[in-house]
């Protein structure tokens, strides 16, 4: 490789790791990612670094930032959609804006898995080169632990549950209303609280394989739970974008709730992402995440990052009907129950979710869903074993 060839790969992965709610340090690992994605595609390359002061321009703004003509940008953009680098969709006013999409949420990581895969070397290799950039990132968290906290602490929700409406008999899970004061006069509004609701309202549904269970299926976990994975919904915008790039399929309204349907049965966590985390925004997709694969699950639980959820549930326990059984607990996503000396469940409010799975598998059916509008922040776990930055 050209010492030309290989500071624009490291150029254009500086420009994507500084993309999207998590930035990441540019490492070995992260430049090797983009060479794997992108080739020696140098005009690729090229219109990457375009994007390094803005990540989303019209096709003129692109015009004057990479110096290509609007016929070849068209065609670079393409290719970078296909590989999961850029979102290539007009505006709601019909206006074509080009964005260069982070390593992941959402973005490259992602869409690599999210179509259907082969096992091939080359996607465990990726899913590797993955699986050693979100470790960096943990070590760089671990190492830097006391000054990131109040950051992570103010930033907005990164997705948002949506809960689980029936039992696994197909009673409706008891929903407990927020008490609002007589006197209040403030209206707020607030977006879908059943997945059905969402699917319902959108012409365009796109349904992909679920990236997490894929991509711990190429690193050699396979889903503990046997979880189903062509679930993973995109509405709208990013139904066309999905669909277009051939990471999903379209599917009707009918089909969509079918596969939600299975989702639900195989007690998955239904979590909704809204753009630039505005929940005012409608939907841009639904991931139905299992406890063991979920990639925001399990970067929480090693120490990597914080778990940063918005939820509209709080599960209530009835220490009467409670046996102690023990099954929520297993199905807790986030370890928010746990047996207290009576051998009875207790609920930990900080640290629950709202996603209504217990509640969906209590036999007893002595756990209910309290509304009320709540951020959830967990603090990801300090490691010992975890690198120090040199």
């Amino acid at each position: 490789m050209s010492k030309l060839l290989a500071e624009k790969f490291e150029r254009a992965a500086g420009v994507i790791c500084r993309q999207g709610l998590i930035h990441f340090p540019v490492s070995e690992t992260a430049v090797t990612i983009i060479q794997r994605v992108v080739g020696e595609a140098e005009e690729e390359l090229d219109l990457i670094d375009a994007f390094s002061e803005t990540p989303s321009q019209t096709m003129d703004q692109l015009a004057a930032s990479s110096g290509f003509s609007a016929e070849r940008i068209a065609q670079l953009a393409a290719s970078l959609a296909k590989k999961g680098l850029v979102f290539n969709q007009p505006s709601s006013s019909g206006v074509m804006v080009y964005r260069l999409l982070p390593l992941m949420m959402v973005g490259l990581m992602e869409y690599k898995f999210m179509g259907e895969l082969t096992g091939s070397e080359t996607e465990k290799e990726l899913a590797g080169l993955f699986e050693k950039l979100l470790a960096e990132l943990r070590d760089q968290t671990q190492g830097n632990y006391d000054a990131l906290m109040p950051l992570f602490s103010a930033a907005p929700a990164i997705d948002r549950t949506v809960p689980a409406g029936q039992t696994a008999d197909g009673k409706a899970i008891r929903i407990i209303p927020v008490e609002r004061p007589v006197e209040s006069t403030e209206e707020v509004i607030l977006p879908s609280q059943t997945v059905e609701a969402i699917i319902n309202k959108f012409d365009d549904i796109a349904v992909g394989h679920c990236f997490c269970r894929q991509r711990r299926r190429l690193l050699g976990e396979p889903c503990q739970t046997n979880a189903p994975v062509f679930n993973c919904f995109s509405f709208g915008k990013s139904a066309r974008h999905t669909s277009a790039q051939g990471f999903a399929k379209t599917v009707t309204r009918e089909e969509a709730l079918k596969i939600l349907k299975d989702a639900q049965q195989a007690g998955l966590i239904h979590k909704a992402f809204h753009p630039g985390s505005r929940e005012s925004s409608p939907e841009t997709s639904i991931c139905n995440c299992c406890k063991d694969c979920c990639d925001t699950l399990r970067i929480w639980r090693n120490g990597t990052l914080p778990m940063i959820n918005s939820t509209y549930h709080l599960c209530v326990i009835d220490g009467d009907a409670c046996t102690g059984c023990g099954v929520c607990m297993q199905w807790c996503p986030t370890d928010a129950i746990s047996l207290n000396e009576n051998g009875l469940a207790q609920r930990d409010e900080s640290a629950c979710l709202g996603c209504g799975v217990c509640a969906r598998f209590c036999p007893e059916s002595a756990i209910s869903l309290q509304e009320g509008l709540r951020k959830v922040f967990i603090l990801p776990p300090r490691l010992r074993n975890a690198q120090q930055p040199v």
